[in-house]
């Protein structure tokens, strides 16, 4: 699994419809749903009639941490939910990219944030491994 400075990312030779279905059934695996989906390549047409790669962002939620979180430090909410993305990549396959939330989290700055951080990548990274 490659792990860029912000995100957990993997790669995957499968058809883009068939790892967004994956990954839509891995995330519940961890307790995460899915409370936000935006479709940018469908928005980038209609809003400014350009063609995109496929590209879907996530907005994905674990009840549970995201309490914990939020009853921590109540401004959390600003990097909240996590978000995973699923896109079309230039070698020809497809790419999943979860935030990393030890590096959103951080910029918090308490200390408190760091445990439920670091769970909730290790979630994310289970899921990677499942889809």
């Amino acid at each position: 699994m490659k792990i860029k400075k912000y995100a957990i990312s993997k790669k995957f030779d499968a058809p883009y419809d068939e790892v967004v279905l994956r990954v839509r059934e891995a995330l519940p695996t961890e307790g995460f749903g899915v409370l936000t989906e935006i479709d940018v390549k469908a928005t980038l047409k209609k809003k400014l009639d350009k063609d995109f790669r496929n590209y879907i962002i996530l907005g994905a939620c674990n009840p549970t941490y995201a309490h914990m979180a939020l009853s921590t430090e109540v401004e959390i909410g600003i990097l909240l939910p996590c978000n995973v993305i699923v896109y079309d990549n230039d070698e020809g396959g497809v790419t999943v990219s979860a935030m990393d939330p030890t590096v959103a989290l951080e910029v918090t700055g308490n200390k408190a944030i760091e445990p439920i951080a670091k769970e909730v990548k290790e979630k994310l990274e289970r899921i990677l491994e499942r889809v």
